[in-house]
């Protein structure tokens, strides 16, 4: 079974889309044709947005809308694209306006806009930080992570790291264990500085060797054997050091994150 969902905004659509995504997993046996139209900021843009829906859903079955929009006019507009629009921002601000007893500013862009700039300078510089102190690419300042990644090759660092930058704006930095790492079962010595900031990450070594081989199909990289032997001997390492640590196997990007997060007492 398929269904178009549209998320609509008069930003970048991130809300939309997360929130709407969200209630859509709920439903894994429908394939959702999902479409993003960002940017809807006045009443031409709403029924651009209203003409691009009926085109693309011509002749179907009516499509699903989340809408984030705060300008009225315009979210009435979206109203009349499909008789399932939901409006995920006027859904909660009516009753949050009564709780707090104030009118909002219904004002778009606040989520994800530059209102608070020492808070997207943070972020930049988090970021910034965790693209130079990738695969252990550089260990200068690497006491100023809030938090250093460990593990093989291809468990999960980079993305997670990634992830806790632009989420959470922390600066995240991972060193990769190699062979002399592992067969020493020795931290290596640049981590000493860092050494209460360390987290570990492993994962199934089936599920290593695929994605390994989708990289590089041939050589020792990518043999079972190698990640069996890989993966045995970080996970004893990282228990020898009592450094914290969690299976990416079956885990997405986002729980990682979250979870490295908490363990660490991160905020």
């Amino acid at each position: 079974m398929k269904r178009h969902v549209f998320f609509i905004s008069d930003r970048t659509g991130i809300t939309a889309e997360n929130l709407g995504a969200s209630l859509l997993t709920q439903f894994p046996d429908i394939d959702f044709q999902r479409t993003n139209i960002p940017f809807v900021t006045n009443e031409e843009a709403a029924h651009t947005a209203v003409a691009t829906i009926r085109s693309q859903t011509q002749g179907k079955e009516a499509p699903i809308v989340f809408s984030t929009l705060t300008d009225m006019k315009a979210q009435a507009i979206i109203t009349d694209s499909s008789p399932h629009v939901f409006d995920l921002f006027g859904t909660f601000i009516d009753p949050l306006e009564n709780a707090l007893g104030m009118v909002s500013s219904h004002k778009a862009g606040k989520m994800h806009g530059i209102g608070d700039t020492e808070a997207y300078e943070k972020r930049v510089h988090a970021v910034n930080f965790t693209l130079g102190h990738d695969d252990g690419l550089s260990l200068r300042n690497l006491e100023e992570a809030d938090i250093v990644l460990i593990g093989v090759s291809r468990c999960g660092k980079t993305p997670t790291c990634l992830y806790l930058a632009m989420q959470y704006s922390l600066k995240a930095a991972n060193y990769p264990l190699v062979q002399d790492d592992l067969e020493n079962s020795t931290l290596p010595p640049a981590l000493s500085r860092c050494r209460s900031k360390l987290y570990g990450l492993t994962i199934n070594p089936e599920q290593l060797s695929r994605i390994r081989h989708e990289r590089r199909p041939t050589g020792e990289y990518s043999q079972l054997t190698r990640c069996q032997w890989e993966v045995s001997r970080a996970e004893k390492l990282l228990r020898e050091e009592d450094i914290p640590f969690i299976d990416t196997t079956t885990v997405s990007i986002e729980e990682i994150a979250a979870t490295a997060g908490r363990d660490m007492g991160l905020r």
